[in-house]
């Protein structure tokens, strides 16, 4: 697949492509350099809270103004119901 740049510096991704990987207008998108070779990819594959084992483990940037507290107490809240046996 072929897109041209125009003079402003600009490209133009095809609809299915956007379509196939949910790329909408103000989706940001990462730009990495690798070997003679320029890769897009969305910023935001990558969840800023994973869970590894037991742990929740922040990667990545956080956004602007979320609420640390309410996230804790959310984790908390699921993880009584988990060992409780509730239905959630």
């Amino acid at each position: 697949m072929k897109v041209k740049i125009d003079k402003l510096g600009r490209l133009v991704l095809p609809k299915p492509l956007r379509q196939r990987y949910s790329l909408r207008p103000g989706t940001e998108l990462e730009v990495m350099e690798r070997a003679g070779e320029v890769l897009l990819r969305p910023a935001s594959q990558k969840p800023s809270m994973v869970k590894i084992g037991r742990w929740w483990v922040h990667q990545g940037v956080v956004e602007p103004g979320v609420d640390w507290s309410r996230v804790v107490e959310q984790v908390r809240e699921d993880r009584d119901v988990w060992n409780m046996g509730l239905p959630r």
